[in-house]
């Protein structure tokens, strides 16, 4: 059987021996997608019916848009809502500030390219920089004890917008919504108590789950405590935009998350010896950080001592210096959830977290162009040339009657495992 994953801005493709038990699980399409003139529908509506507001406003609005870890479609939709609101008031004042929580400010020349050079040239355009708390002010606790210190220039606002990609997200549910506000513009520090061990480690801390997360419910408070009164966010298919949910924060973004879940639920008839899967492709899956999403949804279907494959680019390595540290504490992955425990909070903890607790359960192969072998076995991973030679790692021979579960979108999909 010839299988197919997104990788990069292409596809990887291999046989796999016939004598063995193949399922692939897809999400479920939409029923359209949205072209140019629903997608500036959409945003011009939701400008004139919030009118008041922008106008009240005077022009002092901040803007939140995702970075270029996200396929968010900010070229599409920032030009086209900042259009909207410069019909209403002078946006000279209008200030936009990349949420990128902890990750890496992006380039003059990333900055261009994701949002377009009329966007970067027009507007006063800010890289969230998390350890800076001059940065920051503090605006209060959460109920669980979380200081939330957000971004001052997003503060200083009267009217305060965000946007981004609605997707299942592998421990605060789904992407979107409040999340541009945490871990968006927030400190490092509020950041760290959001991410900490036990909130990471709540068993509804998973991919697809909203109520009784204690990670989303944390940041749904901190983001109606900062202030943030429209959302304007997306959800995608095949790299296209399929949806477009702008207004309220809330009420959109149920929407949202209403369809994407719908969509990305995908029930699995049991555990399997050999998970295969990808981390969605281009952008997604531009480092080894952020493959750790697509490894975790692996981590739901294999059976206890199996292997799950990951086939991510990794274009830019592993891009983040302490994941890559934790990661390489100990002898296994049980060393370094106990080095996590014993020294929270530290940078990255959550990702090697989730990746540690995944190979308790079972073996990674990683097929990746864009780390080496060395750095994979070093952070208590396997590393294939290819998509053949994973298989093979994996033990997958003809005839050798392996049950192989195919989940070609990685964290676009969320098993669901059959009662029984």
């Amino acid at each position: 059987m010839m299988i197919e994953l997104p990788y990069g801005e292409g596809r990887l493709g291999a046989e796999i021996p016939g004598g063995n038990v193949v399922r692939v699980f897809r999400p479920h399409p939409p029923g359209d997608l949205a072209g140019a003139d629903r997608i500036e529908g959409a945003i011009r509506e939701m400008v004139l019916r919030n009118r008041g507001l922008i106008k009240a406003s005077e022009g002092r609005i901040c803007v939140l848009v995702s970075d270029n870890t996200r396929a968010a479609f900010n070229r599409v939709v920032i030009p086209r809502l900042l259009d909207s609101i410069g019909e209403l008031v002078d946006t000279s004042d209008l200030r936009i500030i990349v949420a990128s929580g902890l990750h890496r400010p992006m380039s003059d020349r990333e900055l261009e390219e994701d949002l377009g050079r009329d966007v970067v040239e027009g507007f006063l355009v800010l890289n969230h920089v998390a350890e800076d708390e001059d940065r920051h002010l503090a605006i209060g606790r959460t109920s669980r004890g979380t200081e939330v210190l957000l971004d001052r220039e997003y503060l200083e606002a009267r009217l305060r917008i965000a946007t981004g990609l609605v997707e299942p997200h592998f421990f605060a549910g789904f992407s979107g919504g409040y999340k541009s506000v945490l871990p968006g513009i927030s400190a490092a520090r509020t950041i760290y108590q959001n991410h900490g061990f036990d909130m990471v480690g709540h068993p509804n801390a998973r991919a697809g789950i909203l109520a009784g997360n204690p990670i989303h419910e944390d940041i749904c408070e901190a983001g109606r405590m900062s202030g943030l009164r429209l959302i304007v966010n997306v959800t995608a298919w095949g790299g296209r935009i399929s949806g477009v949910y702008a207004g309220d924060v809330e009420e959109a973004y149920a929407r949202a998350v209403e369809e994407v879940g719908s969509r990305s639920r995908v029930a699995v008839d049991g555990l399997y010896d050999v998970v295969i899967t990808s981390n969605g492709g281009y952008p997604l899956d531009r480092n080894l950080y952020q493959a750790v999403k697509g490894i975790s949804v692996g981590e739901s279907v294999v059976k206890e001592g199996g292997t799950i494959i990951i086939a991510s680019e990794c274009r830019d390595g592993i891009a983040h210096e302490g994941f890559r540290e934790i990661m390489e504490r100990g002898d296994g992955p049980d060393d370094v959830l106990a080095y996590i425990k014993r020294n929270q909070p530290l940078r990255d903890q959550w990702q090697a977290q989730i990746l540690a607790r995944v190979l308790s359960r079972a073996r990674v192969v990683v097929v990746s162009d864009g780390v080496g072998r060395r750095e994979v076995e070093r952070m208590k991973m396997e590393k294939a040339g290819d998509l053949g030679e994973a298989l093979e790692e994996a033990g997958v021979r003809g005839g050798g009657g392996k049950s192989i579960a195919v989940i070609p979108d990685g964290p676009y999909a969320i098993p669901v495992l059959r009662p029984g």
